[in-house]
């Protein structure tokens, strides 16, 4: 049942970030620029989860251990940044569905990079020929989506 709730959880979480393409998509053109539209839904997701940790009380308890990470893990803020800015340039001219397509492809080819030589910490997971097979599906989907 707990692995149902999380993989429940992914696919809301998937979800949710076509309907943010469409939402960050329509700041980024409102204010006439990308990296304000970026930073308008950081500073609106900064103050929900300031609040949700206010509200139900989120002890701080390790976040000073945080300081102790070498500084590359802090790039993770970046990245997202630039995730977002991207989102908003792409959704308009590609759509919503290519988008988030090529997006989850680069996604899942890095991702096996990552499994595969245990960066980061993450545990190991070597590639193998089903692997790659998943990697090939979604890009063949992509490839579908592209064509109309």
């Amino acid at each position: 049942m707990q692995q149902f709730l999380l993989f429940l959880m992914a696919v809301v979480a998937g979800a949710m970030l076509a309907v943010q393409a469409g939402l960050n998509s329509g700041i980024g053109k409102a204010v006439k620029s990308p990296v304000y539209g970026a930073l308008i839904s950081f500073v609106t997701g900064g103050i929900a989860l300031l609040a949700y940790c206010l509200v139900t009380r989120v002890p701080l308890g390790n976040v000073r251990r945080a300081f102790e990470l070498p500084w590359y893990y802090w790039m993770g803020g970046v990245l997202g940044g630039f995730y977002v800015f991207a989102i908003i340039v792409l959704a308009p001219r590609l759509g919503v569905a290519l988008t988030i397509g090529l997006t989850v492809a680069g996604q899942m080819i890095f991702s096996l990079v990552i499994d595969h030589y245990g960066l980061m910490g993450i545990p190991q997971q070597s590639v193998n020929w089903l692997r790659v097979a998943g990697i090939a599906l979604i890009i063949g989907g992509v490839v579908m989506l592209r064509t109309n």
